[in-house]
């Protein structure tokens, strides 16, 4: 017992005077040893777990073009790393090849070119860091990670659709954000006669709220 408190004695007054030494060395060189703390406000997302968020973007609807589309989504944190998300989008279907060479034919009726969507997903921030806008102003951010499933209305059939893909998000203080996403959107139709796998991607520009 004697030799383990001798020994730490001794690490102790070493280390204390290895300190000592780098001290009076930085002091002769000239360096400032005093360093005062800087007061840095973070963005954080602290008590505002919800989240509520428009965005805008372009949807590729499969055989059909690609068009505008407006999307409202409600998002719950439930931890620093999951969130729940509830999305409802609209567009509009353009026109397929067929349609536009042959000026009389019509696979969709104008009603039936309604395109909406509704889901409900769970998403992972895979990455959370930050962004250095300038030397003096940082913001925090996260690269995220979401999947899945809702109901796609579109040509007069509803149909279950899955959905997953990737986001960036940025805060610009603890209740503004920035967001970047895309989407995959994949359901089966048989719309042309023929069962298949229909992606319709989708590309989105947002802005959140949190409260």
């Amino acid at each position: 017992m004697e030799n383990r408190f001798c020994c730490f004695l001794l690490a102790t007054l070493l280390l204390s005077s290895s300190q000592l030494v780098l001290a009076q060395e930085l002091d002769a060189l000239g360096a400032d040893t005093q360093i005062e703390r800087r007061d840095i406000s973070e963005a954080l997302i602290d008590s505002e777990n919800f989240e509520v968020t428009a965005s805008a973007g372009i949807i590729s609807i499969e055989d059909f073009g690609s068009n505008m589309v407006t999307v409202a989504r409600l998002a719950y944190h439930i931890s620093e790393d999951f969130f729940a998300e509830a999305a409802y989008g609209i567009s509009e279907a353009g026109y397929t090849s067929a349609e536009l060479l042959y000026g009389d034919v019509k696979i969709l009726s104008d009603d039936e070119r309604s395109y909406r969507y509704y889901n409900v997903s769970l998403g992972y921030n895979l990455l959370p860091g930050e962004a250095f806008i300038s030397q003096g102003r940082t913001y925090n951010t996260a690269f995220y990670v979401i999947g899945g499933a809702g109901l796609t209305e579109f040509a007069g059939d509803e149909v279950f659709t899955l959905n997953y893909g990737v986001g960036y998000r940025l805060l610009v203080n603890d209740w503004l954000a920035l967001r970047v996403d895309g989407r995959d959107h994949v359901y089966s139709s048989e719309l042309f006669g023929e069962k298949k796998n229909v992606h319709n991607l989708e590309m989105l520009f947002s802005l959140s709220l949190f409260f």
